[in-house]
């Protein structure tokens, strides 16, 4: 990310008036393979193509806002790697990750990993380091650092069921683990500020699994937590990812504190303002799928209006897809947001 763009996210973020809606999209190796023709294990293995791949996207489309940027991941599978998940790759498609336990029971009781030794985290670590230097001379630098949530990395221990059950008929071993989870989380994303350089200034945290709950478990088990991870970065610029179709989270939002908020596109923008309030800034909500990834041009400036129409101000907005970028997505699709992004 160029400085340039991480200062329009801030003034986004900050509530400033923009000359046009800025368009920010989350970007990884569902996306990035397969639209430049390469093997997922090779995006993922070898560092000249995974740095290479990211500049080729970067320059192709100067107009996004690529989050968090040039990320450094293995799909789902860095955090649960750290603990002992066994996790199966193939060429043409993101890794699958094998529970650590098959019920709740089962389930250990957990150690938190050091980011420096454990699973794949060295690895990327080491991959941002020998990053930083040519990020450099293309004017890039890596300004964000990432993490799934506890509740997400929790679901990949021991499986979604397992785990919504476990807060059910054992809420004191959830509670452990969840406060082992946030640790780790805090720890992994310092460590991998501090090998991505100075210029890190923001983490992105993604949860889907805190769409999951009602609201007394959300305030239970989710939110205590989130708390505990965005509080340790109190100078950061802060987004959050769920796009599960559930809103019990939103208006918690700014209690964590979030900056940004990436929800699902199956919300209304309008609906999602009022119940997030007027201070956090909305990042979404075309269609991935259904518009961004199977649609034409066209019916992308569509939704793009549409969106527009239904959010009376475009201050703290971000145009991007409700979700991640979709396997698949077409560049010219791409192309379409930020030429309509710019008539806003």
């Amino acid at each position: 990310m160029t400085a340039v763009q991480w200062e329009i996210l801030c003034r986004c973020a900050r509530g400033e008036v923009l000359p046009h809606v800025p368009v920010a999209l989350i970007v990884d190796s569902p996306w990035i393979p397969g639209y430049l023709g390469l093997s997922t294990l090779d995006y993922l293995f070898a560092p000249d193509v995974w740095l290479d791949a990211n500049l080729r996207v970067i320059r192709e489309f100067p107009d996004l806002i690529f989050l968090p940027g040039c990320w450094a991941e293995i799909g789902m599978g860095a955090e649960p790697s750290a603990f002992g998940c066994k996790t199966l790759f193939y060429p043409d498609k993101t890794p699958q990750v094998l529970p650590l336990a098959e019920t709740w029971e089962a389930l250990p009781e957990l150690a938190e990993p050091n980011p420096e030794t454990d699973g794949f985290l060295p690895y990327l670590l080491t991959l941002y380091r020998r990053a930083r230097p040519k990020l450099a001379e293309a004017g890039h630098d890596v300004r964000m650092v990432a993490a799934r949530g506890p509740l997400t990395l929790a679901t990949h221990l021991v499986g979604v069921s397992e785990f919504l059950m476990g807060i059910k008929t054992d809420p004191e071993k959830a509670h452990r683990l969840l406060q082992t989870l946030s640790r780790f989380i805090i720890h992994w994303l310092e460590a991998q500020a501090a090998a991505a350089g100075p210029a890190v200034q923001g983490i992105m945290v993604l949860d889907d699994i805190t769409g999951f709950l009602s609201p007394r478990d959300f305030q239970t088990f989710a939110l205590p937590y989130l708390q505990q991870i965005f509080r340790a970065f109190p100078e950061a610029l802060k987004i959050f990812h769920n796009d599960t179709n559930n809103v019990v989270p939103y208006p918690f939002l700014r209690e964590i504190p979030v900056d940004i908020f990436n929800f699902t596109h199956l919300q209304p923008l309008n609906r999602v303002r009022e119940l997030c309030g007027p201070d956090i800034c909305l990042m979404g909500n075309i269609p991935p799928l259904d518009v961004l990834a199977q649609g034409a041009p066209e019916q992308v400036a569509q939704a793009v209006a549409a969106a527009r129409a239904s959010l009376p101000d475009p201050r703290r907005w971000l145009l991007s897809a409700g979700g991640g970028v979709s396997p698949g997505t077409p560049g010219a699709n791409l192309q379409a947001l930020a030429q309509a992004a710019a008539r806003l």
